[in-house]
């Protein structure tokens, strides 16, 4: 006798558990309908979409397409890394997990999903030749997707470390504060302060300072900006106080603030100061000109002095020869008071929460392979998923605070969903008790009425050099 597909639908089992604090037995049963816990990247997968992501993705890969009919497309298996990071992966083996996931294949139209092996393999493909070829259109790209405040940017510099335990190439010692005389890589990054972007990011070997390459670092960034750009100010900390990269800022005519190091010469500059201005009666700030040793011109130095007190931990650094007081010294071109000086360098610190957001809610410092070129285009695809997730959530909430992407994650693209059927049209069924369409459809709203800014008057060589960008349209999943 045949069993009806209804009767086998779903297959009871002898397996049954009693709830953790009381209650009838559950009995565990099984379904064949394609089940997702990320029914709320409906969204997300529908911006990729308009923007199109994947026609810019197969556009730029740098090597050629399989020949095996079987083979999986390399931008598919991009984009399997992609997802794998936003829904919270942390290593290449963690990409399987959305293997089974048939529902989330659906939204983005893959026929098949690419194992670890695969993608941890497109990666170790990447040279430096290629990482150009791929990245820096790429980037080009969805820089003009991003509206730039009128009044400009801040451009911050900063530079962490990843700690590594195999033999990866570029893994060597240098600073590395949690586990000393470890092997690490000590990445770069340059981020634009006001609209949540990387403009650019570095992985380097582990031995290098914290300013090593930034020269040549921050002029790819710039080449990469749009030229209507304006840059408010360059913010960096002291592991940036190179003679070289001030020369190089001062050339550029761009403004910059960077935290001075504590040198001989700073210590003695900062005890003979005699003029204060009092802020309050906790801070009071003061300037010098100095021209230090191997400099070929005299600089502003801005000294804010601060009063230690009890149960209020003091930022800048204590001099033996004057105590009660802590001191931070920035040096700077710009001409704002002293006061202005510090407070605008305050806003730096930003770039410290985008660092911990790489680290910890990406956990771009978790994808590493033996090559070197190949951990670094894994870093870069961390942080290109990061620069997509800050358009996406500046597109559905416009007016709403910068939200983190663990926060994105929790509050937007958890969502238990079913694909089944509407009729005769697939249809991803969102659970109600996740919000259902009441909280889904109008982000999806808001997406599918989107039109891409206008970005920063191109001049007319890179217009007719870079092709137009697609029609808004409305698709359903990443790659038409």
């Amino acid at each position: 006798m045949k069993t009806k597909p209804s009767e086998c639908a779903h297959k009871p089992t002898d397996a049954a558990f009693t709830p953790l604090f009381g209650g009838a037995k559950l009995v565990l049963s099984e379904t064949p309908k394609a089940v997702t816990p990320f029914g709320g990247l409906s969204s997300f997968v529908a911006f990729l979409g308009q923007i199109g992501f994947g026609a810019r993705v197969m556009q730029a890969m740098p090597f050629p397409a399989p020949t095996s009919p079987n083979a999986i497309p390399l931008a598919h298996t991009f984009t399997a890394f992609l997802f794998a990071v936003v829904t919270g992966a942390s290593r290449f083996a963690h990409t399987d997990w959305l293997r089974g996931d048939r529902a989330l294949h659906a939204m983005l139209g893959l026929k098949r999903f690419p194992g670890n092996d695969t993608v941890r393999g497109l990666f170790r493909r990447f040279t430096p030749r290629h990482i150009e070829e791929f990245w820096r259109p790429l980037w080009a790209w969805l820089l003009t997707l991003v509206a730039i405040p009128k009044e400009g940017v801040h451009l911050d510099l900063d530079s962490t470390i990843f700690c590594r335990e195999g033999k990866q190439e570029g893994a060597r010692q240098g600073y590395n504060p949690k586990r000393k005389g470890r092997p690490s890589h000590h990445p770069l990054v340059a981020v634009l302060a006001e609209v949540q972007f990387m403009l650019h990011g570095w992985l380097r070997s582990g031995n290098c300072s914290s300013a090593r390459g930034v020269v040549a670092f921050l002029t790819e960034a710039l080449a990469l900006a749009p030229a209507a750009l304006k840059i408010v100010c360059v913010r960096a900390d002291s592991g940036f106080f190179a003679d070289e990269l001030l020369t190089f800022l001062e050339a550029k005519q761009l403004p910059y603030i960077v935290v001075a190091r504590l040198t001989g010469a700073v210590k003695r500059s900062c005890m003979a100061l005699k003029e204060w201005t009092a802020l309050d009666e906790n801070y009071a700030v003061g300037e010098v000109e100095l021209q230090l040793h191997g400099w070929q011109t005299k600089r502003r130095f801005v000294v804010l002095r601060e009063r230690v007190r009890e149960g209020k931990p003091a930022v800048g650094r204590m001099l033996i020869e004057v105590p009660g007081y802590t001191y931070r010294i920035f040096v700077t071109n710009r001409t704002g008071s002293a006061e202005v000086i510090w407070r605008d360098y305050n806003g730096r610190a930003c770039i410290e929460q985008r660092i911990d957001e790489l680290k910890n809610d990406l956990s771009a410092g978790g994808f590493c392979v033996r090559e070197f070129f190949g951990t670094e285009s894994a870093f870069l695809a961390v942080l290109f998923a990061f620069n997509l997730l800050s358009l996406y959530q500046r597109r559905i909430a416009p007016d709403k605070p910068y939200r983190q992407p663990a926060t994105l994650r929790a509050q937007v693209f958890v969502a238990g969903a079913v694909l089944g059927l509407v009729g005769k049209q697939i249809a991803l069924k969102l659970s109600t008790a996740w919000g259902g369409l009441a909280k889904h459809k109008p982000l999806l709203a808001a997406v599918l009425t989107w039109q891409s800014p206008t970005p920063p008057k191109l001049d007319s060589a890179t217009l007719k050099t870079s092709p137009p960008p697609p029609d808004p349209v409305v698709i359903t999943h990443a790659f038409a």
